[in-house]
Protein backbone atom coordinates (compact mmCIF):
# COMPACT_ATOMS: atom_id res chain seq x y z
CA UNK A 1 0.00 0.00 0.00
CA UNK A 2 1.39 3.31 -0.76
CA UNK A 3 0.25 6.77 0.71
CA UNK A 4 0.14 10.36 -1.05
CA UNK A 5 -0.37 13.59 0.39
CA UNK A 6 -2.60 16.11 -2.21
CA UNK A 7 -3.21 19.84 -2.31
CA UNK A 8 -6.09 21.21 -4.85
CA UNK A 9 -5.47 24.74 -5.51
CA UNK A 10 -8.87 26.40 -6.47
CA UNK A 11 -8.54 29.04 -9.31
CA UNK A 12 -8.86 31.88 -6.84
CA UNK A 13 -8.80 32.48 -3.03
CA UNK A 14 -12.56 33.16 -3.15
CA UNK A 15 -13.37 29.72 -5.17
CA UNK A 16 -15.86 28.03 -4.39
CA UNK A 17 -17.68 31.33 -2.66
CA UNK A 18 -18.80 33.07 -6.13
CA UNK A 19 -21.60 31.58 -8.13
CA UNK A 20 -24.12 28.41 -7.25
CA UNK A 21 -22.72 26.73 -10.07
CA UNK A 22 -19.70 26.51 -8.52
CA UNK A 23 -20.73 25.55 -5.19
CA UNK A 24 -22.71 22.57 -7.24
CA UNK A 25 -19.20 21.96 -8.92
CA UNK A 26 -17.58 21.48 -5.16
CA UNK A 27 -20.57 19.06 -4.17
CA UNK A 28 -20.10 16.63 -7.11
CA UNK A 29 -15.78 17.00 -6.13
CA UNK A 30 -16.89 16.17 -2.21
CA UNK A 31 -19.04 13.37 -3.94
CA UNK A 32 -16.46 12.08 -5.92
CA UNK A 33 -14.20 11.48 -3.17
CA UNK A 34 -16.94 10.54 -0.63
CA UNK A 35 -16.96 7.74 -3.37
CA UNK A 36 -13.33 6.82 -3.68
CA UNK A 37 -12.97 6.73 0.54
CA UNK A 38 -15.71 4.29 0.40
CA UNK A 39 -13.57 2.35 -1.95
CA UNK A 40 -10.51 2.75 0.71
CA UNK A 41 -8.83 5.09 -1.38
CA UNK A 42 -8.97 7.79 0.77
CA UNK A 43 -8.22 8.29 4.40
CA UNK A 44 -9.39 11.68 4.94
CA UNK A 45 -9.99 14.67 3.15
CA UNK A 46 -11.80 18.51 3.43
CA UNK A 47 -11.27 21.88 3.16
CA UNK A 48 -8.98 24.21 4.89
CA UNK A 49 -9.15 27.51 5.87
CA UNK A 50 -6.12 29.36 5.58
CA UNK A 51 -6.56 32.85 5.65
CA UNK A 52 -4.38 33.06 2.52
CA UNK A 53 -7.09 31.18 0.25
CA UNK A 54 -9.35 28.15 1.00
CA UNK A 55 -7.53 25.10 -0.69
CA UNK A 56 -8.35 21.37 -0.26
CA UNK A 57 -6.29 18.24 1.22
CA UNK A 58 -6.71 14.57 0.51
CA UNK A 59 -4.77 11.59 1.92
CA UNK A 60 -4.90 8.75 -0.73
CA UNK A 61 -3.94 5.25 0.08
CA UNK A 62 -3.20 3.19 -2.90
CA UNK A 63 -2.69 -0.20 -3.63
CA UNK A 64 0.70 -0.63 -6.09
CA UNK A 65 -1.34 -1.15 -9.26
CA UNK A 66 -3.48 2.34 -8.85
CA UNK A 67 -2.08 5.38 -10.05
CA UNK A 68 -2.64 8.85 -8.04
CA UNK A 69 -2.93 10.61 -11.66
CA UNK A 70 -6.12 8.21 -12.67
CA UNK A 71 -7.97 9.06 -9.41
CA UNK A 72 -7.27 13.00 -10.11
CA UNK A 73 -8.07 13.02 -13.38
CA UNK A 74 -11.49 12.05 -13.39
CA UNK A 75 -12.23 14.34 -10.57
CA UNK A 76 -15.39 17.10 -11.76
CA UNK A 77 -13.42 19.64 -10.37
CA UNK A 78 -10.37 18.98 -13.21
CA UNK A 79 -12.81 17.32 -15.82
CA UNK A 80 -14.68 20.96 -15.74
CA UNK A 81 -11.24 22.72 -17.11
CA UNK A 82 -11.94 25.32 -14.44
CA UNK A 83 -8.83 25.89 -13.28
CA UNK A 84 -8.12 23.79 -10.14
CA UNK A 85 -4.84 22.29 -9.76
CA UNK A 86 -3.47 19.05 -8.10
CA UNK A 87 -0.02 18.23 -6.19
CA UNK A 88 0.76 15.18 -5.20
CA UNK A 89 3.20 13.85 -3.38
CA UNK A 90 4.11 10.34 -1.81
CA UNK A 91 4.42 10.25 1.71
CA UNK A 92 7.79 8.30 3.15
CA UNK A 93 5.74 7.44 6.24
CA UNK A 94 2.43 6.77 7.73
CA UNK A 95 2.67 6.46 11.59
CA UNK A 96 -0.44 4.58 13.18
CA UNK A 97 -2.95 6.29 14.96
CA UNK A 98 -2.12 6.03 18.98
CA UNK A 99 -5.04 5.00 20.74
Amino acid sequence: MRYFFCKLHGPRASFPADTPEEMALMKAHSAYWSEQMGRGHVVVFGPVSDPAAVYGILVMQLPDELEPAALIENDPVIKAARGFRFEYHPMRAVLPQQA
